[in-house]
């Protein structure tokens, strides 16, 4: 194999080699790392108290999803 630009399959040697690989991202036999814990990545979002939304939606516009 010739490790070229022209390459069809570059990087890989050939259309089958690449769909295996395809096909182990998709069965998540491969993944990118994201850290020892997941959790201390997600980001926190604030609490909402239903009846503050509540009251911002009936500050809407009667109009605001017609078209």
């Amino acid at each position: 194999m010739e490790w070229i630009p022209t390459s069809l399959f570059r990087p890989f040697c050939s259309k089958t080699c690449q769909l295996i690989d395809l096909g182990e991202w998709a069965d998540e036999a491969k993944s990118i790392p994201c850290g020892a814990n997941k959790d201390q990545e997600t980001i926190k979002l604030p609490d909402f108290d239903i009846e503050d939304i509540e009251a911002m939606l009936s500050e809407q516009s009667e109009d605001f999803f017609k078209e």
